[in-house]
Formats: structure tokens, sequence, C-alpha cells
């Protein structure tokens, strides 16, 4: 994506492609919104999509396809077996990655389940720059835990290091020294950092973990859901790779680790998912658990046609104009949030832009559930639905909620410039009325275990109040 220079002198990110086929949105009332809360149990994923205006809860398979990928749609071989469009997208795996043998599955998740049902067992320690929750789940499910090594600069909100999801390698190498070698069956890596908002890891410390990991005899594994963003990031903020192009970028990434994973909901712009490797012994274990719980090794539980527009979408992703538009947008919101006070994670990182919860309600406890009370609260002003980040998708007895955020998604090739300043507005708007927003609580406090889309209630009629402020402003 590119950036222009308007005469009056204001810099704004500018879309790289046209539109030709739409889709209606619609606003609905102050009012049905707070009701639409209602039945929804005040949880954004619980929101009918024919009640949201701007839709920034998450980019996974919202992403806009290209002209040729819905093209491609109509080359799909929907064999069973041998499928020609599998063997088109492996080809396209090995030009791009560099790997031998590739499984497709139907989401990322699923990539997650078949490897660690694949290689982890109990007892196991898994190291990584940080954790994903269902990935984190998916590794307890098998008996073995996840052991964090983000550097310190990764846990705070605020500061201007471009890559703040890297690894801290001098513990790293401690806790390999220290720890017996049969109880890691892989480090894992994920780039960019998704619960940190969205943070890049540079190449350098990609190669330094592997370094480490080969120098110990342990296979590494990346997780490359969101490397369009970290791609933008490493080819705008690392001196050294300036001048290579993004698919010499991706492909160095590529050839230093072992596996590589993938939601094809996010890299690719497709419905679907991916594991890819070299070693074939690490392919025949994969591919078993692929073929017991996914389906056949040539489809693994995706659409032969969602194959051919991802096999179009991997030669998208090596364009530098469609890699950069979700982080220009999300840099551009970031800037306007910070003209206006409004507390946000910095530098901008990639997948959405995300606003710092706890600052942004330091009026409510920590237990308000602050986080899945703001983004109540964004819809209400705006119909923007986005997502928390926090107390009530991490619970707190784990210790891995370092932070209350809002994540407000940029999905790829969507929304508008327009779409954005409105949804910044209508935040502003809500700052400077931050002390109308109220706690919440969960809607059955004798549940033990919550889930991310458990109903909350409110304390109190603050929505209510709310909304009525809000057509008081004449922004209705």
């Amino acid at each position: 994506m590119s950036k222009v220079r308007l005469y009056s002198g204001e810099i704004i990110p500018i879309e790289m492609h046209r539109v030709s086929t739409v889709h209606p949105i619609r606003l609905i009332p102050v009012e049905d919104r707070v009701a639409a809360l209602d039945e929804a149990g005040n949880c954004s994923y619980n929101l009918k999509s024919e009640d949201v205006f701007i839709d920034m809860v998450t980019d996974s398979g919202f992403n806009a396809m290209s002209d040729a990928q819905a093209g491609a749609f109509h080359l799909a071989d929907f064999a069973y077996a041998g499928s020609t469009t599998y063997y088109k997208m492996a080809a396209k795996i090995k030009e791009i990655l560099g790997k031998e043998y590739f499984l497709p599955v139907h989401q990322g998740r699923a990539c997650e389940q078949m490897l660690a049902r694949s290689f982890v067992r109990k007892g196991d320690l898994i190291p990584t720059n940080f954790h994903f929750c269902t990935f984190l789940a998916q590794t307890r499910l098998q008996g073995g835990e996840l052991v964090e090594f983000l550097q310190d600069k990764g846990l705070t909100t605020g500061g201007e290091d471009g890559f703040k999801g890297d690894y801290d390698i001098e513990k790293l190498e401690r806790f390999l020294s220290e720890t017996p070698k049969e109880r890691i069956p892989l480090i894992r890596i994920e780039a960019g950092t998704n619960l940190i908002g969205g943070q890049p890891i540079s190449m350098d410390n990609i190669l330094a973990v592997s370094a480490v990991a080969k120098k110990h005899g342990i296979r590494t594994l990346l997780d490359m859901s969101l490397v369009m963003d970290n791609l933008h990031f490493i080819k705008t903020r690392d001196e050294k790779r300036r001048d290579m192009s993004v698919r010499e970028i991706i492909r160095e990434m590529a050839d230093a680790v072992d596996i590589i994973y993938f939601s094809g909901r996010k890299l690719g712009f497709a419905r679907g998912g991916g594991i890819c490797m070299n070693d074939h012994d690490d392919y025949i274990t994969v591919r078993n658990n692929v073929s017991c719980f996914e389906g056949f090794p040539t489809f693994g539980g995706m659409s032969s046609a969602e194959m051919e527009a991802m096999c179009v979408g991997f030669d998208d992703t090596m364009d530098e104009d469609v890699i950069s538009q979700g982080p220009d947008f999300i840099e551009y919101m970031v800037d306007e949030f910070k003209k206006h006070g409004v507390p946000v994670v910095t530098p901008a990182g990639g997948l959405g832009c995300h606003l710092d919860a706890d600052r942004f309600c330091d009026h409510l406890g920590k237990k308000d559930f602050r986080g899945a009370a703001l983004a109540a609260a964004i819809y209400i002003v705006s119909g923007a639905r986005g997502m928390e980040r926090g107390l009530s998708s991490e619970p707190p007895e784990d210790s891995i909620a370092p932070f209350e955020l809002v994540r407000l998604a940029v999905p790829r090739r969507v929304y508008t410039l327009s779409h954005i300043r409105y949804v910044v507005d209508r935040v502003c708007w809500l700052y400077d009325h931050r002390e109308m927003i109220g706690a919440m609580r969960w809607e059955d406090e004798s549940v033990s275990a919550h889930m991310f889309i458990d109903f909350l209630r409110p304390v109190g009629d603050w929505r209510e109040r709310l909304a009525e402020e809000y057509k008081k402003a004449g922004l209705e």
C-alpha cells in the first residue's frame, strides 16, 4: 500500500486496488445496538453480523479476495485423492517457502491440534516467544505446557521498539541447558505475536532462536499466520533488509526453521490452513494425524476451491502493496489516537489497532472486565465490533493476561479510509466520555472455567446512559 501527501500536507494511506464487488452494510439505531448487546450477552463475538456496521473483530477469513483468486475457484479439481489442485498448492509452498512436504487442514487451529498430537507428550515443555490461546490449549490437552521467553519490552503497551515480539535468547539458552532434551520436542516461534498487540519478531531474533535450537538438537516450529504483517515490518524497520524483496525475506525466514504452520484465513486470503516441512519422518507422523482427524492428506478438510484461491493468495502476499495495507491503516489509526491522547499499543503492530483498556478505563477495577466493557461501549457509539483481549479470554489464574486490550482488527482490502476515520472519530468521542463506561461481570459466576464467548452482564445501567449521551451529541 502506498501513502500520499495531500495538498494540505496531511499524509494518508491510499488503497492500491479498485472495488468490483460490494456487500451492503447498515448502521442500526443506538437503542437497537444496546438491545443487540443484550441478546449477545455483551460479548462482541456473539453479535449477529447483520447488526454490525464495521466488523473489526478479526481478519480471520474476512479478508477480501482478488479477482484472480475468485476466478481460481472455477479451476479446482475436487478429486478425493491426488487432486491436481493439491499438487499446485504443494508446488507453490516449495517455491515460496522451500518446504518439500505440505499438508492442508481446514484452518489454523487444526494445524495446532495436528502438531500437538504428533509431538507433545505428558510432561513436555514447549518454549515460545509468547503463547496463543489455542496452541496453549492443544498443548495442555496432550499433557504439555508452554514456557514463554518474550523479552520484557514485549509486555509493555508503550515504547517505540520495532520488534517487541523477540525472544530473550539468553533465558532460552539457559532453559535449554538446564532442561532434559527429551522433554522439549520443539521450540515455537510466533511471527507476529498476536496477543501483545500484533507486535513483530525480528529476522535476526528468528535466526538466533534457530541457531540455539540447532545447537541443542531441537526442531523449530514457526507460526506464520500473521507473517504478512511481520514481513512488512522487517522490510520497513530492518535496515539490513530494506533492499530485499518480500520473497527473499520470507525465504530467509522459512529456511531458518524446521516446520511451518499457518492459518490460510489470514495468510493467503482463503479459508483453510497448512503445515509444511522437509523432514520425511516428521511428515509421516503429522500426515497420519491429518488422515485421522482432518481428511485425506491431499485435501485435509479444506475445499479444493479454497486451495486454488490460496495458491493465488500466496503470490498476492509477495506484493508489497498488498502486505502493507493492514499495517498502514493500523499506523494511521494509532497516530490519530495518539493525537487525541487515546491510550493505544505502540508502536503500531499488525492485525489491528490495539487500545489499552487498562489506561482507557482506569476508573474501573482490575476485575471489572475493562476490555469487555470497552468493546461493548465502542459498539454502542459506533456499531463497530472489536474484541477484548484480557480477563474474559485469558483466565487470570493462569497469569497470562498481562494487560487488557481491545483489538480493532483491519481486514485486508475490505474497508476504506472513510470507514477507518469514522471508527477513530467515535472512539475519540468515547474516550472523552470514558467515565460513563461501567463494569461487567460473568452472567453465570458459578461456572469455574469460562470461555471468551460466555455471556457477561453490565453492572448498573451504564450502557443505556452512554447511549442517551451519545444521542444528545447529535452523532447518531
